[in-house]
Parts: C-alpha cells; structure tokens; sequence
C-alpha cells in the first residue's frame, strides 16, 4: 500500500522575539495548568467548611483533576500530532476557562468535583502541546536547553506557588476565587496564541485511539483507590482487591492493546534509552515530593499552628524561592555539568533539605524554611533538564508521545503524594490520638473535628496537635525517603551522563 505523505508543516516562528513570545504563553497556560495541582492546598480546609464537603469529598475535589488528566494525557499528545498542537491549545485553553467558571460557582461538592473534571480535560489538551511547539519553535540547541529550562521550572514554581495565591485569594475574596482568576489569564494566552505559535498542520495519518485513553485511566484510577482505602483507618479490602483488580485489568489490557496498534498511544521500546527513562523518574519524584511537601505542610501549619491561608502558603513558597534559580541556571549549564550531576544531584540535595525540614519544624520557623529552600533548589534542578533528558532522546516522530510521558509522570507523582500521603496523615492521626476522658467521638476523627469540639478543652488540643504532628513526621520522612531513592536510581541510569557528555541523541528536527 503507498502512503501518502501528510507530514505536517511546522515552520519556525520568523523571529526571535515571536519565539520567545511563544515561551511566554505556553509558559502562562502551563502555569494554569500546575497552580490548579496546588493551589488548593491551603484554600482545602475553608472551602470544604463553606460548601460542606466531608474529609473524602475534599481529597476528590484535590484527586480528581490530576486522575482525570493522568488518563487523558497519552491520549491527547497522540491527538495533538493528528489535529495540531496550536489548534488542541487553543481548545484546551477554552475548555480551561469555562470550566473554571463552573468549579468557582459550584453549589455542592459534587458540582465542584465535576468541575475539576473539566478542568483536567482543558489542561489534558494544553500540556502536551505547550512543549512540542517548543520544540518546533526553538531549533537552535543551547537555545532550546533554555526555553525548556524555562518551561520545567515553571512546571515546579507554579506548583510551589499554587499554595500562597490560594491563600492570597481567599484574604480577599470568597473560596470561588481559586478558580475564577484563571478566566482572564486563558483569555489574553488564547488571544497571544494566535498571533505567534509556529504553523502546525493536521496530519491525518496520525491515528487517535480512545480506548487506549480509557484503559489508562480505569487503570490509575484502580491504582489510586486502592491507596486512598488501604491508608484510611479502617479499610475495606473487599474495595482494596477490587481496586486493584480493575487497575491490573486496566493495565494489562492497555499493554496488548499497544503491542497491536500500528501507531500506539505508548511505545515501550522507548524505555530503554537510559536517559529518557532518567527524566521519566526525576519528573515523578520531584513532583511527588512537591505535591507531598506542599499539601501536608500548609495543613499542619494553618491546624496546629493557626496560620492563616495566606501565611501558609508564603511558607509553602520557599520551596519556589530555591527552585527558580537552580531551575533557570540548570538549562544554561548543562552542556557544562551534564545530566547526571542536574538530576541525580538536585533529587539528592532536595532530600537532604526534606531531611532538614522535618528536623527542625518545631524548633522555629527559620531552619525550617531553609530546609525548604534546599528542597527547592535540588527540585529545581532536576526538574529544569528532566524534559531536555526525555525529548531530546526519543526521534522526532515520538516527541508527542514522549512529552506525553512526561506530563503523566508529572501528574502521576502529584497524584500519588495526595491520595497517599494525605490518607497517611489522617491515618496516622486517628491511630495515634489519646484523647482524655470523655472527649468527643469528632476528636479522634480529624484534627479539624477536635479543633471545633475541643476548642475549650486544653487537653483535646494538646492530644491532637501531638498526634498530628507525629504524622507529619512520618509522611515528611517518607518524601525524604522516596527523594533518597530517585537519587539513586537517577544517578546510576544516568551514570554515562557526567559533565561534559552530550544531554541529546537526537537533532531538533520534528
């Protein structure tokens, strides 16, 4: 059969200042894309007070947009290669922004979780586009090592900055706000857009597979089932084993059906470049340990401390504060100092600053916030080369595909740290309370059930700041813990990357 070539135009921009330009807005809608990931962790605890969510109802309004995103990213690259990245940003901008409307004007809790659907459903559409039409714009190396520097740091600083703008928001305005300042922002992005994105054809010899889609999604939300009902206080393991039977069904399906398509959604053999495998990892472990940090941090500090959402997430942000410059700097070195020292390095280094955190979280809040600040600069640094690692080492016709990859390990390592690490914390907390005598049933549930029965009983608070605290322990312990790992992981797949080694396999050509 003679194939007809249906190669899609994709032209550089004209000028670098359009290209640039370009960086700037793909940049804007994915710094949506990740302040949504975070920015809920210090308005939780007023929103679900205000629109009468219960403790699970609040950890879907927070899992549902990663979990619905996960499942549609492989999806959306390989669609964005057959309608064109330019149009599925554009879509996805639009979808973005009505969706954001919905979630800030939800009446109930289950509107508001339908809403964060929607919202992965925009964002699932723009994330896989705003890098590949960085590769097609930045063509030019050393260039390109920059823009994607750019784009990786924006990844983490958004996430690390989602925290203090929900919590400047809701100083100000009503919990609705999160979600409504995006709709400006989509607008003036959307309206850039059309002005400087390089020229992006459909190529409709690129084939979409839906089913693929499903199947990825039954599986990770099987997966994540299981981990929020096996770290609850008293699981079910009738609902454990089903879970997990649907993510292995899930999973398995999804990898016969691979082996099947001529154009697959995921190409396993891509797997074995080393370096792609590397960035694979860091971009999971950085944002696991960032999501993790960021949602258990800004709780026990608003909780047990009383600060406010605002004050929370200030202190969230030092994590931002360290990753911004390590993250920028990492893109213009790495022709010097290589893939290894960035990634494996920064995942060591960002675990020694966990490490540091949960040493001196009680002792005052000046060590702690360098603690932070150490964990950032590590996140940053890995995270400002893991995207070069894992497009520039897969061949130009897989670069969809591959920055898919990318962004559901993303997701996936946010995803995991909420439904794990946040169960974990409510589990610890209700096997670990001793509540005097006589002390309501609500207190041993949550910390927010003692602080509104027990606020007049030094005793109650005492028991459950105490409880609350030991598990914040344990969960910053096991970040540091899992930070420990990727390094050693990272270092020794990236073991050939050392300073001076070439970070690409592959020219720019797309």
């Amino acid at each position: 059969m003679t194939k007809t070539n249906h190669a899609p135009s994709t032209a550089p921009t004209s000028t670098s200042r359009q290209r640039w330009m370009l960086l700037v807005t793909v940049s804007a809608g994915l710094l949506l894309i990740t302040l949504d990931n975070s920015i809920l962790y210090t308005a939780l605890p007023t929103l679900t007070a205000e629109i009468g969510a219960s403790p699970s109802q609040g950890l879907w309004i927070i899992n549902a947009y990663p979990l619905v995103m996960a499942g549609l990213l492989l999806g959306a690259g390989t669609l964005g290669d057959r309608v064109g990245h330019q149009r599925m940003f554009l879509i996805g901008l639009v979808i973005f922004a009505a969706a954001s409307l919905v979630a800030a004007f939800a009446p109930n809790p289950g509107v508001l979780i339908a809403g964060r659907a929607l919202l992965a459903v925009g964002a699932a559409s723009m994330m896989p586009a705003t890098l590949a039409l960085i590769r097609m714009a930045f063509t030019v190396e050393r260039e390109r090592n920059i823009a994607i520097a750019v784009w990786g740091s924006i990844a983490l600083v958004g996430s690390a900055l989602g925290p203090i703008v929900g919590g400047a928001l809701l100083e100000h305005f009503w919990w609705g706000s999160v979600f409504l300042v995006n709709v400006p922002v989509a607008i003036v992005a959307l309206l850039v857009m059309l002005k400087v994105a390089p020229r992006n054809d459909p190529d409709p010899s690129k084939s979409w597979d839906l089913i693929s889609s499903v199947q990825v999604m039954v599986a990770m939300v099987g997966l994540v089932l299981a981990l929020k009902e096996v770290t609850k206080p008293g699981p079910s393991w009738p609902v454990v084993l089903a879970a997990l039977v649907a993510a292995a069904i899930g999973a398995a399906t999804f990898t016969r059906r691979q082996t099947r398509l001529d154009q697959p959604l995921l190409d396993f053999s891509i797997f074995r470049t080393k370096a792609f495998s590397a960035g694979i990892l860091a971009a999971a472990f950085a944002m696991f340990a960032s999501g993790g940090i960021q949602l258990v941090t800004s709780q026990r500090f608003q909780l047990v401390e009383g600060l406010s959402p605002l004050e929370a997430g200030a202190l969230v942000a030092a994590v931002a504060v360290g990753a911004l410059p390590t993250g920028l700097l990492g893109g213009a070195f790495l022709h010097v100092v290589g893939l290894r020292t960035l990634i494996g390095g920064g995942l060591a280094l960002s675990a020694a600053g966990v490490v540091v955190t949960v040493s001196t979280f009680q002792s005052g809040l000046g060590w702690m916030i360098t603690g932070l600040v150490l964990t950032g600069m590590g996140l940053g640094a890995s995270m400002s080369v893991a995207s070069t690692a894992i497009v520039g080492n897969v061949p130009p016709r897989r670069a969809g595909m591959a920055s898919s990859l990318e962004e559901v390990s993303y997701e996936f390592g946010s995803l995991t740290a909420v439904a794990l690490l946040g169960s974990m914390l409510t589990a610890i907390y209700t096997s670990t309370i001793a509540l005097p005598p006589g002390a309501p049933a609500e207190a041993g549930k949550s910390i927010s059930g003692a602080l509104s029965s027990g606020a007049s009983e030094p005793g109650i608070l005492e028991a459950a700041f105490k409880a609350f605290d030991h598990g914040y322990s344990v969960v910053m312990v096991i970040v540091a813990a899992v930070l420990a790992v990727g390094a050693v992981l990272t270092t020794s797949l990236l073991w050939r990357y050392g300073p001076g080694s070439a970070s690409s396999s592959y020219d720019s050509g797309h």
